[in-house]
């Protein structure tokens, strides 16, 4: 199967960003003498914070009332700051020069907000390399709900065969299976030791699948 359009999810799959947020609450953790682990904060990931709230969390573990209207802007500010430094997920930008050339409808689905993701694609210079880009702001509810991958689908113009769904996250891969779309898990530092089992296909890196779609192999090579 060669797809005729790609869904990209956009935290940890075109942009290292997870790492960043949660690197910004363990901060946040510690100034207050408290710990975050990646299994508690799992929940976030490819979800936003709709399922679980980090800073509800604190709050509880504390017993103190933050003023957030503060210490979200700060926080936000510090993880930029890193993010700035890091750009594109290695394999990115030729797997997406490759889309173009071959003519394939490229497409961004993700739980966080148009601001955050729209603001990172532009500043990229990559948000014109897709045909749309659907967000939990635009009024979508996030994943593991499979609305946002169907919004795309629809703009794609595609049958569900014909598109590919790259996906870093449990939560992604379970809207994936939930929308009957092919999915190719790509873990990060960040979900490394999830359960990404409901994808299709699974490959280490956006190179690797991108190795395996310039050499017409099929996608069951990354089974």
């Amino acid at each position: 199967m060669t797809p005729r359009g790609i869904i990209f999810d956009f935290d940890g799959v075109l942009v290292d960003t997870e790492v960043a947020i949660y690197n910004s609450w363990v901060e946040l953790y510690a100034r207050e003498g408290q710990e975050i682990s990646i299994e508690t904060y799992s929940p976030c990931l490819g979800a936003g914070y709709s399922h679980w709230d980090p800073a509800a969390h604190l709050e509880k573990l504390t017993g103190k009332t933050y003023d957030w209207d503060v210490e979200t802007p700060a926080r936000q500010a510090r993880l930029e700051a890193e993010l700035e430094r890091n750009g594109l997920m290695p394999g990115a930008a030729e797997l997406l020069d490759w889309c173009d050339a071959q003519g394939i409808g490229m497409t961004v689905a993700s739980s966080s907000s148009r601001r955050w993701v729209e603001g990172w694609l532009r500043k990229l210079n990559i948000y014109d390399r897709f045909v749309g880009v659907f967000c939990r702001t635009d009024g979508y509810p996030v994943k593991p709900n499979p609305a946002l991958f169907h919004a795309a689908q629809a703009c794609l113009q595609l049958p569900a065969q014909d598109c590919l769904i790259i996906e870093d996250s449990e939560n992604g891969t379970i809207a994936a299976q939930n929308s009957g779309i092919p999915c190719c898990a790509i873990p990060n530092r960040m979900t490394s030791s999830s359960n990404l089992s409901r994808a299709e296909y699974f490959a280490n890196s956006l190179s690797e699948l991108l190795s395996t779609l310039k050499s017409a192999r099929s996608l069951h090579n990354l089974k």
